[in-house]
């Protein structure tokens, strides 16, 4: 006996006990029998058999479970499995022609299942491209990120660690095969005559052995080369290059520096994103030699085979105490180390875990409407099966066994997938580009395709809805009442529906809870909208250069380059103040140093953490940052130094309280320099509107000395009620005054306001989406029960009016009938959002 008939007859196992010990003998033995007599006949009629013997017990043993009717009639003749699988064809014929004499409920079951299908397919496309297929890397369950927090600091919640402990891990772990750091950034790309700024990133060059890369062409940077090759994306090698495959030893200008092109990585390959187009690399000796406590580096190391993290932490714990032995450091800095507890995460949560909850809440909120679609569609081929009761029943009489019944109403639910399988699919192809779009940066969002994954969800999508929206109706119709051989069919009011009603309750509740999540991000968003970032967002211009002259060799040159330029901006029509800034707040992070109050100088642990960043023109002016006390930056500030700074609010209270700080003096922890504070300004959102006020430190275009904080590339902000249209006349200027220099990274403020809310946006319009269409969706399952009640209570409506009924009386009847069912569901779907809607809690913002 194969493996096919003992599959067979394991699903024999499927009934309940007391039928398999009358059937079960003569069913296994009819289905060796058959089996054999199928396979005689060769491989179609073989398989055939085996689909259609599968379906037939697993929905005969579902039914016999659900509503046992064995035992009130002999029905053994039904049990010949060749007759099952014929009888299925005819069937499905027999389906396909009842449905074609009843247009209007197959358009509409059709149109139904595929709508809620197709979204399902569409945002499973992005979950399995993003979520579900596994790093383009080898092995990508050993690979891990390494963060750190330290309870107790000042430091974030959680932050990078530093080249050295990379250094210490490599000489002295056991648990991690090897460790690496990386960077990404974007600089400017020189190929001929075109000059971009493009995402790049240079990382140590253990980073390509740990991930396993493997270049399509060429090789991967070596310690040997000494930072001066690099290796392009497919992408990249495709639109610069044209598929060049003599690219390979080309000299092209990337980072500000020749460098040897050495590989080409496959289309699949990416790191740290799919944003970056090139990668070179830092060799070992430059990372050795780091200066302890910068904290600055991303790091990721491949744990040993049969490692794990909680191994990890415990090593890297007991690595971390020993570091200031090795490196040295300040005393702050091995107060900090003490406190400093590892953290060792999937490299694969670091990559995507951002937008993972976003994503799987998505694919639940179709999924809902999936269920609703199917309750719906259930409805329907119940209403269908109560009005072919007398059919039925006429069947049943005549020797039609249950599981005839059955099959011949399954039938219908069959075809009815069938044909919106496809469509879906083709809805899906349609809207998936419109989602890509419209949705905010994703990793392998570019991979996105409807391929072999998603048909054959499709196609389990579709199995789902057959067994849902036909099974329990099939079962419900497999008992017809023989009374209707009787009465003709006429609508009874003493049998209740509880299958319909139970439906529309379902219905009800999970719109509801779709309605509830839906409105919570609306709540949410507007919340953020109305939040007081501390700037302005209307009618400001922000954009970059990244000039590339012989005569801007230190601070002061390019502090005289950029405010020549202003003069320029102020000039253009429409223009009413200029500035630039080395951080675009929503756009960019800030560097962050410690600096401590100068009446503290002998406190060799003391300091606290501050961002900084570099400002020039009126730049607080153009952005609408309140001026507290003090003064702004003069244009000799800028540049000639003086050592002034400006301070944010929090900063000046985090270093002098309460007092007036205003001519008082700071330092840098690790420097001798000191600054003078002549203003003090509003704190500001750097990095979204969800943040917390930083401290923060204003420092001019210039430092102490030539080379110091040479700021090469900030950001001009420009006001104007046309800062949308000024960016052809900017551009005009700029090839005037640098002809080589890229202008990038080209923004409104406002634009920037709403891509900081993309993700929250983006969610809370498909989440609303799918609850419209799932209230939709329930209304019509609820209008669909109401009509069929007054149309089977004709009679019994028309006796009471005879009688003397009043019409309101009898509409009141059929209105409370539906609100009764309608206020149910609300009840569940209450109950049920308090669970389900705390997954949205990460993504909401001021709202429980």
């Amino acid at each position: 006996m194969n493996r096919v008939t003992r599959g067979l007859i394991a699903l024999i196992r499927l009934y309940p006990r007391p039928f398999r010990e009358r059937f079960g003998t003569e069913l296994a033995e009819q289905i060796r029998r058959e089996c054999a007599e199928a396979e005689a006949r060769g491989w179609r009629a073989r398989w055939s058999f085996v689909l259609g013997t599968a379906t037939d017990v697993v929905v005969s043993a579902i039914a016999e479970r659900v509503d046992p009717v064995w035992d009130d009639a002999d029905e053994q003749g039904e049990w010949g499995m060749a007759s099952m699988t014929d009888g299925w064809v005819r069937d499905l014929w027999h389906a396909v022609r009842s449905l074609r004499r009843a247009p209007g409920f197959a358009v509409v079951a059709v149109s139904t299942l595929a709508i809620a299908i197709g979204a399902n397919v569409g945002i499973f496309s992005v979950v399995d491209a993003v979520l579900l297929r596994p790093l383009p890397y080898t092995q990508p369950d050993r690979l891990v990120a390494l963060s750190a927090t330290a309870p107790g600091s000042d430091m974030p919640d959680e932050f990078r660690l530093g080249a050295e402990f990379m250094v210490a891990l490599r000489e002295q772990s056991k648990v991690l095969q090897d460790v690496a750091v990386y960077n990404d950034f974007t600089s400017t790309l020189r190929v001929g005559d075109r000059v971009e700024r493009v995402p790049m990133s240079f990382p140590s060059t253990s980073t390509f052995a740990l991930l396993g890369a493997k270049p399509m062409l060429g090789r991967v940077p070596v310690d040997s080369d000494h930072g001066t090759t690099v290796v392009l994306s497919h992408k990249l090698w495709t639109t610069w290059f044209d598929r060049d495959p003599t690219v390979l030893g080309r000299t092209i200008d990337a980072g500000g520096d020749s460098r040897t092109v050495v590989g080409v990585m496959g289309p699949d390959f990416w790191f740290p994103d799919d944003q970056v187009l090139l990668w070179g690399a830092n060799p070992m000796d430059l990372w050795n030699d780091a200066s302890p406590g910068r904290f600055d580096a991303p790091m990721i190391a491949r744990l040993r085979p049969g490692a794990d993290a909680e191994e990890a932490v415990a090593e890297i714990a007991r690595i971390t105490q020993r570091i200031p032995e090795r490196f040295g450091g300040s005393p702050a800095y091995a107060k900090l180390i003490g406190q400093i507890r590892p953290i060792v995460r999937p490299l694969e949560e670091q990559l995507v875990g951002a937008v993972a909850r976003p994503l799987w809440v998505l694919l639940g909120a179709v999924a809902l409407v999936l269920l609703i679609a199917c309750a719906n569609v259930a409805n329907l081929f119940i209403v269908r099966a109560e009005r072919r009761q007398r059919d039925l029943a006429v069947r049943q009489a005549i020797g039609a066994g249950r599981a005839q019944l059955i099959r011949s109403q399954l039938a219908e639910s069959v075809v009815i997938a069938a044909v919106a399988g496809p469509l879906a699919l083709v809805l899906a192809w349609a809207t998936v580009p419109l989602f890509l779009r419209a949705a905010p940066p994703i990793p392998r969002l570019s991979q996105v395709a409807l391929g072999l994954p998603a048909i054959l969800f499709t196609l389990g999508a579709c199995a789902f809805c057959v067994l849902v929206c036909g099974l329990a109706p099939a079962i419900r119709g497999s008992k017809p009442r023989l009374s209707a051989l009787r009465d003709g069919g006429r609508g009874s009011t003493t049998r209740r529906h509880w299958a319909r009603d139970g439906l529309v309750v379902g219905q009800t509740a999970l719109a509801l809870v779709l309605l509830i999540g839906s409105g919570l991000l609306v709540r949410s968003f507007w919340t953020l909208r109305h939040v007081d970032p501390g700037y302005d967002t209307r009618d400001v211009l922000t954009f970059q250069i990244a000039p590339d002259a012989e005569d801007l060799v230190d601070g002061p040159s390019y502090a005289r380059f950029h405010m020549a330029f202003m003069d320029r901006l102020r000039a253009l029509p429409g223009v009413t103040s200029v500035g630039v800034v080395d951080n675009v707040p929503l756009n960019e992070s800030t560097g962050n140093m410690r600096f401590l109050p100068e009446s503290a100088a002998g406190d060799a642990e003391g300091g606290s953490l501050l961002n900084f960043t570099f400002t020039g023109g009126d730049y607080f002016t153009t952005m609408g940052i309140e001026l507290l006390k003090g003064r702004v930056f003069t244009r000799d500030d800028q540049i000639v130094d003086h050592g002034n700074i400006i301070v944010s609010a929090s900063a000046a209270r985090l270093l002098w309280g309460d007092q007036d700080p205003l001519g008082r003096r700071i330092r840098r922890v690790d420097g001798d320099e000191a600054f003078t504070v002549v203003g003090v300004v509003h704190d500001v959102l750097q990095y979204g509107f969800r943040d917390v006020p930083q401290p923060l430190i204003y420092l001019p275009l210039v430092g102490p000395e030539p080379r110091t904080w040479l700021v090469s590339s900030p950001a001009y902000v420009v006001k104007s009620a046309r800062a949308g249209a000024l960016v052809a006349e900017i551009r005009t200027l700029v090839h005037e005054v640098a002809p080589s220099a890229p202008m990038y990274r080209v923004y409104t403020m406002e634009k920037l306001a709403a891509d900081s809310m993309v993700q929250l946006s983006f969610t809370m319009l498909t989440l609303g989406v799918a609850s419209v269409l799932a209230l939709l969706l329930g209304a019509l399952g609820l209008y669909g029960v109401l009509s069929y009640t007054v149309a089977a209570r004709t009679q019994e409506i028309g006796i009471r009016m005879a009688l003397g009924a009043e019409a309101r009386r009898v509409q009141a009847m059929v209105v409370g009938q539906g609100t009764r069912v309608v206020l149910i569901g609300i009840v569940v779907g209450v109950v049920a959002a308090f669970g389900v809607t705390r997954v949205l809690e990460s993504l909401l913002y001021g709202v429980g």
